[in-house]
């Protein structure tokens, strides 16, 4: 089945590849709506044995039909299921909920939830069957299946949610998802977060938000505030924000900065967003000649660092801050892995690998990427200097449409973002600002 109620799976035999008993359905995990778009379901909610309840993720989970449903493994996590502050029991708290009929703005309960497979492969609640409260004595109407956006009662956008029931919500959300969440906020719902939020937080949000959205957060809060964000983002991000901002406004904020970050912020401001220059960050992993393999892959553990950039490890003469004294080369941190501990990184340097220069174009970088099957690179001046690495989340970055942020994957086609050819930035040479 691609479409299922919830209610009917309860009491379902749960079984393996092999026909191997299991358990039985007690309930499904949802996400917590936050806006009209329908929440996935993360996964079911299984009773193995009298009492033990086990949580089975929904890509687990092959077939489902009115006599079972089918897992792709016998092996299943045996820990017992914990609700985590962003999740929903579909059962326990979803049915027999009071809803409002958006159209008539009517009461009624929630007698079943639709769940429907996309081609994405995720299992989204697509549809509420509601029954409506008629006439004074609230008399129950007939059962009526509703689009999910034609309900309201159920999301954290709504009126009548508290903030700190938010930020519970958004405590265990990676940042891409709080962002996504922020925008179904109401403008002032937003700001109560951003409020809420600290720093280093709103910060990992902002990055992840579209242009228009970002600008809008950073000019609600205090100069002061703003310049501390500013501070915990990643450099390029914080020169794509601040380009987008007049001269003024930036330089003021700039001016707030502590000059160690200004500084490396400032000289990005200087190359073309859609360059390598403009897209690189000035905080890659460097490392003196004389370092040992086991203190380059110290570096690569900091949790800190993207995965992108952990990728690789830079090889330079002191100093070791961008810009450098002289590159040297680079080593990816597969190659780390194979060498002994107490080797030198000098002695696995890769010193014939291309490089980008700053001034290269999106083109260019993207066929770089391609061509090495890298996901981070370095980027050297005339002078062999590393001034910083682009990493391939960046070079995406670009070549998606400028509000690919806030669009949703179509879940009745491919599942993902097309990328028209007219969406592709330009690659003409010269400074961010206009």
């Amino acid at each position: 089945m691609t479409r299922v109620f919830v209610a009917r799976m309860v009491g379902l035999p749960v079984l393996g590849p092999d026909g191997e008993h299991i358990g039985r359905v007690r309930d499904a995990v949802s996400a917590v709506s936050v806006g009209p778009r329908p929440p996935r379901v993360l996964g079911l909610v299984v009773g193995v044995g009298s009492r033990r309840r086990i949580f089975v993720p929904m890509l687990r989970i092959t077939a489902i039909d009115a006599g079972a449903v089918t897992l792709s493994t016998g092996q299943v996590n045996l820990r017992p299921f914990a609700q985590r502050p962003n999740e929903v029991l579909v059962v326990g708290e979803m049915l027999d909920a009071t809803v409002r009929v958006v159209d008539r703005q009517t009461e009624a309960t929630v007698a079943d939830v639709l769940m429907e497979h996309t081609r994405s492969r995720d299992w989204l609640i697509t549809r509420l069957a509601v029954t409506e409260r008629l006439g004074v004595l609230g008399r129950r109407g007939p059962v009526q299946v509703l689009p999910w956006a034609a309900v309201s009662g159920l999301s954290l956008a709504e009126e009548g949610q508290g903030t700190e029931q938010l930020m519970a919500t958004f405590e265990d959300m990676r940042p891409a998802d709080v962002a996504r969440a922020l925008l179904d906020l109401p403008t002032r719902r937003r700001y109560d977060v951003a409020d809420s939020l600290d720093d280093e937080r709103l910060a990992d949000v902002i990055e992840e938000l579209p242009g228009d959205e970002q600008r809008d957060l950073l000019r609600h809060l205090a100069s002061e505030r703003a310049a501390d964000v500013l501070e915990a983002m990643d450099p390029d991000d914080a020169a794509d924000l601040l380009a987008d901002l007049p001269d003024p406004e930036s330089e003021q904020l700039l001016g707030l900065m502590e000059p160690e970050d200004s500084q490396s912020v400032r000289r990005l401001l200087t190359y073309s967003a859609d360059t390598a220059g403009g897209m690189m960050t000035p905080e890659p992993i460097v490392l003196a000649p004389d370092a040992t393999v086991a203190e380059a892959l110290a570096r690569v553990r900091n949790p800190d660092i993207t995965p992108a950039l952990a990728s690789m490890v830079f090889v330079c003469r002191p100093p070791s801050a961008t810009p450098t004294g002289r590159y040297l080369g680079c080593v990816h941190s597969q190659r780390l892995l194979r060498e002994a501990p107490f080797e030198l990184v000098a002695g696995v340097l890769d010193a014939e690998l291309t490089r980008l220069h700053p001034d290269a174009a999106l083109t260019e970088v993207t066929r770089y990427f391609a061509t090495y099957n890298l996901v981070c690179g370095p980027v050297i001046d005339e002078n062999d200097h590393l001034l910083g690495a682009v990493t391939v989340d960046d070079v995406l970055d670009h070549l998606l449409p400028e509000d690919w942020r806030s669009q949703d994957p179509d879940p009745t086609t491919t599942g993902g973002l097309r990328v028209p050819e007219s969406a592709l930035p330009s690659t003409s040479k010269g400074g961010r600002r206009a």
